[in-house]
């Protein structure tokens, strides 16, 4: 840990820069945030919410998208990309679900992750967004500004996700994850971050990402 600043420090922070942070993603059920969060993988979630409607509207549960045709999936969800292997994933882990938890979303992290095209990230969200149990779900915008406030020097995410964890109180972990993605999207982007917005521009030890 290189901040010399304390976690309610920067929780506190990005809270107060972001009270209304929420996840992007727009769902009814969990069954909806599960399948979301699986089509988030390398787009956006503002794509992602223009599909699901459609994608939900005639698959609204487990049952009914694990007999679905995957040529039928896969129309409705090209836009996002990647349709080929993500209406594959879709409906094999909703026959999973149907054939192994009775049509319910598992509430733990093993389970979770053992459902095709669900990795430790997508299940993390779930577990946070979807049952509120902590967990530190850790996407590009969370590594980045990990290493760049000097929370973790970690190159890999499961050593982000433990120096955070390490960092951070437990009880924070559900909110933060909003807190961290929408600092990330919006003051402490990938190029040219908003320095000049940011609250910890005094702290920050890794100042050679800011654009001269």
């Amino acid at each position: 840990m290189f901040l010399t600043v304390s976690s309610k420090y920067i929780y506190d922070k990005l809270d107060n820069l972001f009270p209304n942070a929420k996840c992007g993603l727009n769902y009814n059920n969990l069954f909806e945030l599960l399948v979301s969060v699986v089509l988030s993988a390398q787009t956006t979630d503002v794509a992602v919410n223009k599909v699901t409607p459609i994608l939900f509207s005639q698959y609204s549960d487990a049952y009914k998208l694990a007999i679905a045709n995957i040529d039928d999936v896969k129309r409705i969800i090209a836009p996002i990309g990647l349709s080929n292997s993500k209406a594959k994933n879709i409906v094999a882990l909703s026959k999973e679900i149907v054939n192994r938890f009775n049509g319910l979303i598992p509430n733990n992290i093993t389970d979770l992750e053992n459902l095709p095209g669900v990795g430790h990230k997508t299940a993390s969200v779930v577990m946070v967004e979807g049952y509120k149990i902590p967990a530190m779900p850790v996407d590009t915008h969370i590594f980045r500004i990990a290493n760049r406030l000097g929370i973790t020097k970690a190159n890999d995410v499961k050593g982000v996700e433990e120096d955070l964890k390490e960092y951070f109180d437990k009880s924070t972990w559900c909110h933060l994850h909003h807190l961290l993605i929408s600092f990330g999207r919006n003051i402490c982007i990938a190029k040219s971050p908003k320095c000049d917005k940011c609250p910890f521009s005094d702290i920050c030890i890794n100042k050679e990402h800011i654009s001269k």
